[in-house]
């Protein structure tokens, strides 16, 4: 038999098994509560608007929609999006804009097209494990962003050429973060942008779940803010991902990055190496259902998903012992929980899953060097109230029985 190690790249050997996919697998146990996928409601999908559109483009353009396309994507998407953009604070047009099969996908493509092996990527601690996970095969090393207290420029720059790189970019969600459900603050992001100027490095702004927000005061994005100082778009260094994956539909497979055309162009060489282009079909769905009923639609998340935020949090504040804390969300998905420096997340889960049946992802795999294990991190997107209720009345008594 061949042995596969004699060809693959060292690359490969960072390539893991994301916890969480594996987890969404324990969704098919009907006595399984789950708070571990970070996914949306299928039941707030608007399937039957997409069942139109999909019979609408297959009807009048099908030529169109079942063909090959421009790398670029579709231009009416691109052009809708540009709008929205522009409605946040990011004029721009569809030159601007690169569509993508998720926004992760986006994250794979900036990490191939700025990281070489030892480079350092600037991250949260926690941050988003898809990122991680993204960014792993290009072989880089880690250090920790903080943007309410970073280090200076230089201590990065120094701690990355020791480790035979430069630092190339700081990665970060600024809304309702996954996993913390943390929002930054204004002051914060302009801090990002002033270490990033003095480093003469990329900053990638995940927006994922820019638009689920609860309540407080909307916040412009890092971009928005950078054009407000830079004048335009194209003298920025920020990378603006978004998704219908949050807002619309996951399925789809519907992204973008949003950024200065010279690295938009760049990226179009990418995509067309990679997979051409993403799917004609969704992209002209999704534009027609995004055009049709975006708003109203997005308002109708916010008050479900706000909802089961509160009823989450109020079962929390009941059910579980001292020495327990979470985050408070304004929006998103995720409420982050740390549980005594004791316990560890990942063993809770083992014994969670035999005993009490209420699934979570342990907080372990945010982290870029694996700590901080006594933590993690609740999604409140599918749980109904009853199992709000229930699920942390069983997490509750597990913990106590830790401790």
């Amino acid at each position: 038999m061949m042995d596969w190690n004699n060809v693959l790249a060292t690359r490969s050997s960072r390539m893991k098994a994301s916890e969480i996919r594996e987890l969404l697998k324990l969704l098919d146990q009907p006595d399984i509560i789950s708070f571990a996928g970070g996914i949306p409601d299928p039941a707030l999908f608007p399937a039957e608007a997409f069942k139109d559109a999909f019979s609408d483009a297959l009807t009048t353009q099908a030529s169109a929609a079942l063909q090959y396309s421009v790398s670029e994507g579709y231009k009416p998407l691109r052009d809708w999006i540009a709008g929205e953009m522009g409605k946040i604070g990011i004029p721009c047009a569809a030159e601007n804009i690169l569509i993508t099969s998720g926004s992760q996908q986006a994250l794979d493509y900036l990490g191939k097209l700025m990281l070489s092996p030892k480079d350092t990527a600037l991250v949260g601690w926690p941050t988003y494990l898809g990122a991680l996970g993204a960014f792993n095969a290009y072989e880089p090393n880690y250090d920790r962003l903080d943007p309410k207290g970073n280090r200076a420029a230089t201590d990065f720059a120094a701690a990355a050429e020791a480790a035979g790189g430069r630092v190339k970019f700081a990665y970060l969600s600024v809304d309702f973060a996954n996993p913390t459900g943390e929002t930054l603050d204004r002051a914060a992001r302009e801090a990002v942008i002033d270490l990033a100027d003095e480093m003469d490095i990329a900053i990638i702004e995940d927006a994922a779940y820019q638009t689920l927000r609860f309540d407080g005061e909307p916040i412009p994005p890092i971009l928005a803010l950078e054009i407000q100082r830079k004048g335009s778009i194209e003298a920025c260094r920020t990378l603006y991902c978004g998704s219908f994956s949050k807002s619309l539909a996951p399925g789809l497979r519907v992204g973008w990055i949003c950024a200065a055309h010279e690295i938009i162009s760049r990226l179009v060489l990418m995509k067309q190496a990679a997979d051409l282009h993403s799917s004609t079909v969704n992209q002209i769905v999704t534009h027609k259902v995004a055009s049709t009923m975006f708003e109203p639609h997005v308002a109708k998340l916010r008050s479900t998903y706000m909802a089961r935020r509160d009823h989450l949090l109020a079962a929390l504040a009941r059910e579980m012992p001292e020495g327990v804390d979470w985050t408070r969300p304004e929006g998103g998905m995720f409420v982050w929980v740390t549980l005594p420096k004791a316990m560890d997340g990942a063993d809770l889960l083992a014994q969670s899953l035999k005993t009490e049946r209420v699934a979570f992802v342990p907080g372990r795999a945010f982290y870029a060097d694996g700590s901080n294990g006594n933590t993690l991190r609740l999604s409140f997107s599918c749980a109904n109230e009853p199992q709000i209720d229930e699920g942390m009345k069983r997490l509750g008594r597990l913990i106590r029985a830790n401790r």
